[in-house]
């Protein structure tokens, strides 16, 4: 929340700077077009064009874009101080936005491949987006209120936090450090592989393999979907989940686990305790690994 304070704060000072360029109604096509733009207001612009120019504003700063379209390459790199408002994306903004600092994206559509690459303190509301390897390294993101697609979401980004989010993803938050989920619905496959340090709150996450080598990964409150998830994780907590078509879970994990509700079946628990409803078979079975872990059924 601090977090997201702060974005907020900086971001609504864009529209009150002191002496403010104004760029309306017009069409940018060639290679660098309003590149190293400074203290500027875009409007209802389009970026597209026969020149098929790239990185059109690269290196702006301190720079508010509303109403615009964008079918060009690589058009918002290294960019600090950016409101993006009520604009898109399409499929040809490939890695549309890279090494940016300080941006609020508000009611946007991004369906550009590779958005959101090595950025820094990002926070994204109302917003639509399809994009394969969103957000890969990058550093106190915020999404709020907005729809996501892709495949490698967030892989490798710290500090980021999702709320009322609905996703569709594969491998998401693999190598994540510092992540907050709530409110969401995530059909997202295997994704938390290797996590550290996640909570996720109130939300429906459905997958397969789940959070296979995470550290430090609590579920509060969730409903967990899927086969074979939360094995070899160090310091897993759940507290009051539901798991449903959940078989072979907690195979070789640490685990502190409050379960409403039956498990299909769980396997060799490294440690911990796992308390549970109704289980439909406990499987202690040729563990290559000292397995101590307890099963009680209230």
């Amino acid at each position: 929340q601090g977090h997201q304070s702060r974005l907020t704060l900086r971001q609504h000072l864009l529209p009150f700077l002191s002496k403010i360029m104004e760029i309306k109604n017009q069409t940018f096509d060639i290679e660098r077009a309003l590149y190293a733009l400074k203290d500027a207001r875009v409007t209802n612009c389009t970026f597209a064009g026969p020149a098929d120019g790239e990185s059109v504003l690269k290196e702006a700063k301190n720079i508010e874009v509303s109403n615009c379209s964008f079918s060009l390459r690589y058009p918002l790199w290294h960019v600090t101080n950016l409101k993006l408002v009520e604009s898109k994306m399409d499929e040809l903004t490939r890695a549309p936005i890279w090494y940016t600092k300080n941006a609020l994206i508000d009611h946007c559509q991004i369906r550009g491949v590779k958005a959101v690459r090595e950025c820094n303190d990002i926070l994204i509301k109302n917003t639509e987006i399809v994009s394969p390897e969103f957000s890969w390294k990058s550093n106190n993101v915020t999404l709020l209120d907005s729809i996501i697609e892709g495949e490698y979401l967030f892989f490798n980004s710290n500090n980021v936090t999702l709320k009322n989010v609905k996703m569709k993803g594969k491998y998401s938050f693999q190598y994540i450090d510092g992540l907050v989920i709530e409110d969401s619905n995530l059909d997202t496959k295997d994704a938390f592989w290797h996590s550290k340090n996640v909570i996720v709150r109130n939300s429906i996450v459905k997958g397969e393999y789940l959070a296979w080598f995470s550290e430090n990964l609590t579920l509060i409150n969730c409903q967990i979907i899927g086969t074979q998830p939360l094995c070899y994780c160090k310091n897993l907590k759940l507290i009051d989940c539901t798991m449903i078509d959940c078989d072979l879970a907690f195979e070789y994990s640490d685990v502190e686990a409050s379960i409403k509700g039956k498990v299909d079946s769980i396997k060799n628990p490294k440690s911990g305790t796992i308390i549970v409803d109704e289980v439909g078979e406990i499987i202690k079975e040729n563990p290559v690994y000292p397995c101590n872990g307890k099963v009680i059924i209230r």
